[in-house]
């Protein structure tokens, strides 16, 4: 018997779907992750709380007369492998079957990455612990009116992936991510507002403690004084992050999964108009420096940059191999697993709506009067089937091309396809919030409602 110590995570893949296949399976893959987590938040100056996390295990997903059986477990012992299997053969004997679960066959090659800064390993804890000090002290030393720290943080993971099915796939993959957080309330005047500021990055040298608290502060105390706007339709400048938030509902809408199941606002779209000429909606698993980015997906499909709207045309779905099976279509490597826990679902990668051409600047100062966008509230709410919204928003109102007054207790109502025909005006500021990003754009009319 080959002793458990000295089989490596490819070994392990490989002798589960060895198993499953010696069990009676038609077809097995078997995923290993591995992750190492550490955060470090601190308050006034002190660290208040430092975690670190380690979990590992392996989820095996097999096929049996058509029927799908999924388990997984952390004990990475051959014993307890073999029993996972088993649980996943019992598993599909009570399943349905259907011709649409399918695995995907080995590539010809992957991306080619670097996803790791081996540096992680190397810095000191008391440096990490530094950087999230600095975090909120660039932050309360930026404002005498920033008063109280909120969340002041460093964070970083370091993963590990690997891949076996029984068609010929074994592939692996590391990486790392790491950056800062800050949320700190300014105050004046009995008035206190709340800002923030992030920033990751995969590679440590790249961090910017200071930038990280003086993005937190300025947000916290431009909003002071904030006051409520009569009800108006208006222009509506969006902030790139408040775009992310509304982009999160298109995701969703923009997955094969939810337009099967009739709960997708696209569905029916395909090759239609359903945005303005300059949108273009793209999610890419191999950015280079992408958080999200990595050679292949939860299958083993090799990772791919996906056009789903393009010059304001609907092009198509996100797949995995299920849903592409189900439509007749290639998978487009969007078979996402948050841990070894679940077995893949439709899921984006770098999700973004692409940068246009203007400054971010200038899109204000060509807006005779409207509102600034900085933040929303209750994006949960928005009908993903419909794309009906109306969310609670706040800002800064834009009088004759000027950032003028602040602006807080609103409400913003539409409908996402509105919205997103509605956009005028695109900026080259495209910026990502780890898998999500989008530039500074403008809407030519929503509602705001106020008093």
């Amino acid at each position: 018997m080959i002793e458990v110590e000295k089989l490596n995570e490819r070994d392990l893949v490989a002798a589960a779907v060895e198993d499953a296949k010696r069990y009676g399976a038609d077809l097995a893959d078997a995923f290993f992750s591995q992750n190492h987590e550490l955060v470090i938040e601190v308050r006034n100056g002190e660290v208040e709380n430092l975690k670190v996390a380690r979990e590992s295990g392996i989820g095996i997903r097999l096929i049996k007369e058509g029927r799908l059986g999924f388990a997984y477990t952390s004990d990475l012992g051959l014993d307890s492998i073999r029993e996972t299997v088993r649980a996943a053969l019992a598993n599909a004997r009570i399943g349905s079957p259907d011709l649409n679960n399918v695995f995907p066959a080995p590539p010809e090659a992957y991306p080619e990455m670097e996803l790791e800064d081996r540096r992680l390993q190397e810095v000191p804890l008391e440096e990490k612990i530094r950087l999230a000090q600095e975090i909120e002290k660039s932050g309360r030393g930026y404002d005498s009116r920033v008063r109280i720290t909120e969340q002041a943080s460093y964070q970083e993971s370091q993963y590990h992936v690997t891949i076996a099915n029984s068609l010929g796939i074994l592939a692996s993959y590391r990486g790392s991510l790491c950056g800062g957080y800050a949320s700190l309330v300014a105050g004046d005047d009995g008035d206190q507002q709340t800002g923030f500021g992030l920033y990751f990055t995969r590679k440590f040298d790249e961090l910017d403690p200071e930038a990280i608290g003086r993005e937190a502060t300025f947000k916290a105390v431009r909003m002071l004084g904030a006051r409520r706007l009569e009800t108006r339709r208006t222009a509506v400048v969006f902030d790139p992050y408040v775009v992310t938030n509304f982009l999160g509902l298109i995701a969703s809408a923009l997955s094969a999964d939810a337009v099967q199941k009739g709960r997708s606002l696209f569905a029916g779209k395909v090759g239609q108009k359903v945005a303005a000429e300059g949108v273009t909606v793209i999610d890419d698993g191999t950015i280079p420096k992408g958080l999200m980015s990595s050679p292949f997906d939860g299958e083993g499909v090799p990772s791919q940059r996906t056009f789903l709207i393009k010059k304001g045309t609907l092009r198509g779905f996100l797949h995995n191999s299920y849903t592409a099976a189900r439509d007749g279509v290639p998978s487009t490597g969007n078979a996402a697993r948050s841990s070894y826990k679940s077995p893949p679902e439709v899921g984006t990668t770098n999700f973004y709506l692409a940068p246009g051409e203007k400054d971010p600047q200038d899109i204000i100062k060509n807006t005779e009067s409207g509102l600034y966008l900085t933040e929303v509230m209750g994006m949960h709410t928005a009908n993903p089937v419909s794309g009906d919204f109306s969310v609670g928003a706040a800002g800064i109102w834009i009088e004759r091309g000027e950032l003028t007054t602040p602006v807080r207790g609103m409400v913003i109502a539409g409908n996402i396809l509105e919205l997103l025909e509605n956009i005028d005006l695109i900026g080259k500021d495209l910026r990502f919030f780890i898998g999500t990003g989008a530039p500074t754009i403008r809407v030519a009319g929503l509602t705001v409602s106020g008093q």
